[in-house]
């Protein structure tokens, strides 16, 4: 299993499939400001769906194609963040990352992306990190650039969310300019 301790109160670790009911009750009471901004949540009507997405991750993990975690605050499942894509012949990986209602504001996301950033880097060495999100999504924007990404561009209609297209703004962050940082 997968766990990896960013600080004193935030853990990441690979969601299994007992983690199906924390993650649905999760998703449920976060569903109509998640639904804002992911199109999947219409799709996860029952503690199976949320089942059904673990195992989907699980899969990813073999297969070196992924790498989904739950964020743990103070050992509660507070959020899911990890790679949604691994270009190993590139050296890149592609961020996605959500929080449950309750736990905005403390901080939590900046300090899982960063953990991720770091296990990217220095344990995968990968050489490129991306990150998009919608447009008018600020909240999720507000990750990148609090930790330093350049933002590259912005691809247009690059998301159908129920009923309409939004843009998405891609940043970026190279392994040499992460560690710049650190220093």
């Amino acid at each position: 299993m997968f766990l990896f301790e960013i600080d004193h109160e935030i853990a990441l670790k690979h969601l299994e499939t007992h983690d199906a009911t924390p993650l649905f009750q999760l998703t449920d009471n976060s569903r109509e400001r998640l639904r804002e901004w992911l199109s999947w949540v219409d799709n996860t009507k029952t503690e199976h769906d949320s089942k059904a997405f673990i195992e989907s991750t699980m899969k990813l993990f073999a297969d070196r194609k992924g790498l989904t975690t739950g964020i743990l605050y103070h050992g509660e499942l507070a959020g899911v963040a990890g790679f949604n894509h691994f270009d190993w012949q590139n050296g890149i990986g592609s961020i996605g990352y959500w929080l449950g209602s309750n736990y905005e504001g403390k901080g939590i996301m900046t300090r899982a992306v960063s953990g991720l950033i770091d296990y990217a880097f220095y344990s995968l060495e990968l050489n490129r990190i991306e990150i998009r999100a919608a447009y008018d999504n600020k909240k999720s924007r507000a990750i990148p650039e609090r930790l330093g990404f350049v933002r590259e561009g912005q691809i247009r209609q690059a998301e159908w969310l129920y009923d309409h297209f939004v843009d998405h703004v891609v940043y970026g962050m190279l392994a040499y300019e992460w560690e710049e940082r650190r220093r």
